[in-house]
């Protein structure tokens, strides 16, 4: 018999930044020891509010599958002395199996005759495996730091009050974390007194809605983000919905209501960025702007209650959010007595990393690398070293104090309202992007170029003191700052080669650290970057090694290199010149031949080895200028015209003739062909289809 499983631990109020995270990590590990003990089922849902997490299991059998146990024992001729007695290892056997020798079989297999125990094990109910089930779910919780309440030594994220353990209409008897299992769930905790007792696992989301509980986390979310809406454009406005903090606003509201509030219009000189911030960080506010994306004097928050005084609750969080933003238009008229740069000569006390100095010589190093890149793609040099000089003083800053994800946003607001130039202002934000995998490169000269310096600066610096990213632990997100370096070099189409710019910054960093080592391994941890980055974009594997087989220093180059390859690669003829450049490379490698010979057209004797030249020779004039321009797509499309020639070569000539004249001539033309396509990547390492 088969029914709903439902599981719920009730508790005081939960971390909301982990409860949906908690909530899926005990669904997987109760699903995961029904599993163990072979119970399985497909459909689920999990439940997660501000005072509990629960899983409804959908048709759980109620108790183990029988099954068929077998167990070997000793051989025939152990089991027995020479007197027909059962041995003590025969004895030991039947005992470990709980049964008497007699009861033991006799199984021929083609090694001899062995005695065997077999018997049918009665499956346990559902009852009896539940409680250490649950107990170990719990435990295997991703949660930091447990705590203890009462007199107990019951550990958990939170005290536990009540839970709740249903089959079908079935309460299962257990105890966990000091609690005994009932069919009385609770409500919310200022509109639902007292116990919601459950008549069957059926009744939980409706009886639990009934009293004021959205049990369901998605369905909670979607209810917040309507009723914000809806609140935004009542005040003629549209609110901003962050996707964290609406998780967040989530994990803390069980029966959510939204209410806006105001503010007075003088706060609406601060940034609205540090606006923003504050109503979202300090009061998990969601602000509102108009059409056009300005801030509004608005907010809107969620409450918990539905109060019979709503107008309460507005003056409420309209009375706590006024310290909040004064303190924000504090700091901004605060930072801005004294000039942007003045906030960089603390940064020389500041330590950047201990054996790579502060972030004031981190700086210094930044400005020198930033004119060299800005030189070599045609930016604004004088711009460049300015925006380096003032890339890290808004760390110094009030409001970066106090809101550190602000980081370059502030500095470019404070360089705005210095009258610094509009690119110089808007590289000291840019150098952090991309922020996220989904975030923007920067989209001015100036602000690629500090974003590129700043990265390659840090990249180079903690590879030559030995600390690169090992296995999951990348303390310094160089992963990120390597991928952000090489989408901003691609995506922005800048023409930088890696081995210059990285031996660029190896000699800023060479008075602190022996650079020597880490320039090498930090262009090859660049390259395996570009492996995820194209990975992440559906570029076949086998292509990028076509490609990284070259090691080509250039990333935009890389790119023309990976497109052409990727075209070349769906044409009918891709399948036989890649395996022909996979048999000459072979031929090459055993060949103990010198190859780079020149083909004397006087050692041919097959027609086809004459018709392979004769097409090399034709082609070579018309692609090598189109891969001088780094035309690869152009290039490769016209040399698969090689397809029939190379074909008909191999059919036909005996490439490793007895003349020893002959065959090195013939290894000589197909290193010439090889060449030739290993302008662009080396083709043998594309798979065959």
């Amino acid at each position: 018999m088969s029914a709903d499983l439902l599981i719920e631990i009730g508790t005081e109020e939960l971390p909301p930044k982990s409860l949906k995270i908690l909530a899926y990590a005990f669904l997987h590990n109760v699903r995961e020891g029904l599993k163990k003990a072979g119970i399985e089922n497909d459909a689920y849902k999990v439940f997660a509010t501000p005072r509990r997490l629960a899983v409804l299991l959908e048709n759980v059998p109620e108790s183990q599958p029988d099954r068929d146990i077998e167990r070997k024992g000793p051989n025939l001729k152990a089991a027995y002395d020479a007197d027909g007695k059962p041995t003590k290892a025969l004895e030991g056997f039947a005992r470990s199996c709980g049964a008497s020798v007699d009861q033991l079989e006799q199984q021929e297999t083609d090694k001899g005759v062995w005695l065997v125990f077999k018997a049918n094990e009665k499956g346990q109910p559902l009852s009896e495996l539940i409680e250490e089930i649950i107990s170990q779910s719990l435990a295997k919780l991703p949660i930091p730091k447990r705590m203890r309440w009462g007199s107990s030594n019951t550990e958990f994220v939170r005290p536990v009050h009540w839970l709740v353990i249903m089959h079908g209409s079935n309460v299962l008897d257990a105890q966990v974390l000091g609690v005994t299992s009932s069919n009385a769930t609770r409500g919310h905790r200022f509109h639902a007194e007292g116990d919601i007792v459950l008549s069957s696992t059926s009744d939980y989301v409706e009886a639990l809605r009934k009293g004021f509980v959205i049990a369901d986390f998605e369905e909670r979310a979607d209810v917040i983000k309507q009723q914000v809406e809806k609140a935004a454009k009542q005040i003629k406005g549209v609110a901003v919905i962050d996707d964290d903090l609406l998780a967040e606003v989530t994990a803390l509201n069980e029966w959510p209501i939204a209410v806006a509030g105001e503010f007075e219009e003088e706060y609406l000189s601060v940034p609205a960025e540090a606006l923003i911030k504050t109503m979202q960080d300090n009061q998990k506010y969601f602000p509102v702007v108009d059409d056009n994306g300005k801030l509004k004097n608005y907010f809107i928050t969620i409450s918990n209650i539905d109060s019979k005084t709503p107008e309460k609750v507005k003056a409420g969080n309209e009375r706590v959010v006024r310290p909040r933003l004064a303190d924000a238009k504090f700091f901004w008229e605060q930072d801005q007595r004294k000039p942007l740069e003045a906030f960089g000569e603390s940064l020389n006390s500041v330590v950047f990393q201990k054996k790579l100095g502060t972030i004031g010589e981190k700086t210094k190093r930044v400005i020198a690398l930033s004119a060299e890149i800005a030189s070599s793609v045609g930016a604004n040099v004088e711009h460049a070293k300015r925006a380096a000089l003032l890339g890290k003083c808004d760390l110094s800053t009030d409001m970066v104090a106090e809101f550190a994800s602000l980081q370059g946003v502030m500095g470019k607001r404070y360089a705005l309202a210095a009258g610094e130039p509009d690119d110089v202002a808007t590289a000291l934000d840019e150098q952090y992007m991309p922020r996220g995998a989904r975030d923007d490169t920067a989209t001015t000269a100036v602000g690629q170029v500090l974003a590129i310096a700043d990265k390659l600066d840090t990249l180079v610096g903690i590879f030559a003191i030995g600390q690169k990213p090992t296995g999951e632990k990348d303390p310094y997100a160089l992963r990120r700052a390597a991928l952000g370096i090489l989408r901003t070099i691609i995506e922005r189409e800048l023409d930088i080669d890696l081995r210059v710019i990285i031996a660029q910054s190896a000699k800023l960093l060479s008075d602190k650290v022996d650079t020597d080592k880490a320039e090498s391994e930090v262009f090859d941890f660049m390259l395996d970057r570009l492996r995820a980055y194209y990975s992440d974009r559906g570029v076949p594997i086998d292509v990028f090694e076509a490609v990284s087989a070259l090691r080509p220093s250039r990333p935009l180059d890389f790119d023309k290199r990976i497109k052409a390859v990727s075209i070349f690669r769906a044409l009918p003829e891709a399948e036989s010149l890649a395996a022909a450049n996979k048999r000459v490379g072979n031929i090459l490698k055993k060949s103990k031949v010198s190859v780079a010979g020149a083909v004397n057209e006087s050692l041919f004797e097959e027609a086809a080895e004459k018709a392979l030249f004769s097409e090399l020779a034709s082609l070579s004039d018309s692609v090598e200028p189109l891969f001088n321009k780094g035309d690869y797509e152009a290039a490769l499309c016209k040399l698969s015209s090689l397809r029939k020639p190379v074909d008909d070569f191999f059919d036909s000539v005996m490439v490793m003739a007895d003349d020893e004249k002959i065959k090195n001539n013939r290894i000589a033309l197909l290193n010439q062909m090889s060449s030739l396509f290993l302008r662009a990547a080396d083709l043998s390492r594309l798979h065959q289809k």
